[in-house]
């Protein structure tokens, strides 16, 4: 769960910011198409940006702003145009994860008011709009690079253009392995969980309305206050316990109690639309108790032991004992925000809050501690650190992969740059007089007929 929260939280401050802003009734500073741009909008922007890197020449960094809006309402508009499909399900699945990402913000559902200046249904609806609208672009945009490559040629003529004074500074960054023991779940706890979802079972099937004991009972924060329900999705997008049972169901049934890795569920279905279902599910999960947590502590303990004397490497023992996810990979955790195997200071601390990574050194084994697995369980693990790369320029033996990346994106930004100067000109745009001239922008947004004057 908390690495859930951590990619959701790294954009949830942004999306609030232009939820806010939408609050604000004020000036058109653009239009493309049927869709528009606000003067709040980019001085919402802008006051990010300042919070984020300090003072900015106001005037270039505005116009900058301006024209990552226009591109993004130019392939919004074109979207619409060609009624690109975005599944409301989808979007609603995306928010709830965004909503859950605020409310832990906060502290509590209630505080949402006080903390960004709207109730939870509120925000509910701001947040749809936004990631609707940026799902539609992306999926634009993602028809238009799919095909968009580099080679290690361009990757390195790309770096070649950087003057050595403006390269950017790479902080210090780390790659980690990780062994995970989550506490054996009691057969007794088990049976417990089992037994109160048999019995909401029953109590459904003599009359009981679903959805309210989903809102009373239901563990998933995503779908509980929305009396279980889950969207449409197709096979291949959920868990296969749970797929398998939900799609074995006639409209109206509720299946017997489902095992799956986020723990007990009964499943109703809603509805079927040829290969995609609706279903709503009430979740339980069996506590971990004390003393299966002291164990598993212990179990960590014992073989950070036998790791620090060589009776057995990092590699085989995460392999041979971990629960988590990276166990096939000798352990090597790769970073769940950026990609790849490297993470910097914050990022790590993140995930492991309880590790001073800093203060290790490489080869070196932490103690056992305690985390909360993807899964929103409790469990212990210990973290290697395989090595440390010092803060230093980027260059291209130790930033390969982030030096092409940067370039890949250039590529593509350059695509959908030279995409919207051809639609420019059959496309109704207009700019405020105050944004015409802007200095660097990449596509000639006052060119064509259909533009302002």
């Amino acid at each position: 769960m908390k690495r859930l929260i951590l990619i959701v939280a790294a954009l949830s401050m942004a999306l609030v910011a232009e939820a806010q802003s939408r609050q604000v009734v004020d000036g058109i500073v653009a239009v493309v198409g049927k869709t528009i741009v606000r003067h709040s909008d980019i001085e919402q922007a802008y006051t990010q940006v300042r919070l984020h890197q300090g003072m900015q020449n106001e005037q270039v960094e505005k116009c900058k702003l301006l024209e990552n809006m226009l591109v993004s309402k130019m392939l919004v508009h074109k979207g619409m145009v060609d009624s690109v499909q975005v599944s409301e399900d989808q979007v609603e699945r995306e928010v709830q994860r965004y909503l859950q990402a605020a409310v832990l913000q906060a502290g509590g559902k209630d505080k949402l008011r006080q903390v960004f200046n709207y109730s939870y249904d509120e925000l509910h609806d701001q947040y749809f709009d936004i990631l609707h609208d940026r799902m539609l672009s992306q999926q634009v945009e993602y028809e238009l690079t799919q095909n968009v490559n580099v080679t290690p040629a361009e990757v390195t003529e790309f770096f070649s253009k950087y003057d050595a004074d403006s390269l950017p500074e790479i902080p210090t960054q780390y790659e980690v392995s990780e062994i995970v023991i989550e506490p054996v779940i009691s057969e007794a706890e088990r049976d417990r969980v089992r037994e109160e979802l048999s019995m909401l079972r029953e109590r459904i099937l003599k009359g009981e309305n679903f959805s309210m004991l989903a809102k009373l009972y239901s563990q998933d924060p995503g779908s509980a206050s929305k009396g279980g329900e889950v969207g449409f999705f197709g096979r291949g997008q959920m868990v296969g316990e749970f797929e398998s049972a939900a799609f074995a169901l006639k409209p109206g049934e509720v299946s017997p109690v489902v095992e799956t890795k986020f723990g007990f569920h009964i499943i109703q279905l809603i509805e079927r639309r040829g290969n995609t279902i609706n279903v709503r599910h009430i979740l339980m999960q069996p506590k971990t108790s004390s003393e299966d947590l002291l164990r598993a502590r212990i179990t960590l303990d014992s073989l950070a032991q036998e790791l620090r004397q060589g009776s057995i490497t990092f590699e085989e023992a995460a392999m041979r004992y971990s629960d988590g996810v990276s166990k096939g990979q000798g352990g090597a955790v790769s970073n769940p925000v950026e990609g790849g195997a490297r993470f910097d200071k914050a990022t790590f601390n993140q995930l492991y809050p309880g590790i001073g990574i800093v203060a290790m050194d490489e080869g070196e084994i932490s103690n056992a501690t305690a985390i909360t697995t993807p899964e929103n369980k409790q469990a212990y693990c210990l973290v290697k650190l395989t090595k440390k790369i010092p803060a230093h320029k980027a260059n291209l033996t130790d930033d390969y992969d982030r030096i092409y990346n940067a370039a890949l994106q250039s590529a593509k930004a350059k695509k959908v740059y030279d995409w919207c100067n051809r639609m420019v000109r059959t496309t109704y745009v207009r700019i405020a007089d105050e944004y015409k001239d802007c200095p660097g922008f990449q596509v000639n947004w006052n060119q064509g007929a259909l533009s302002s004057n």
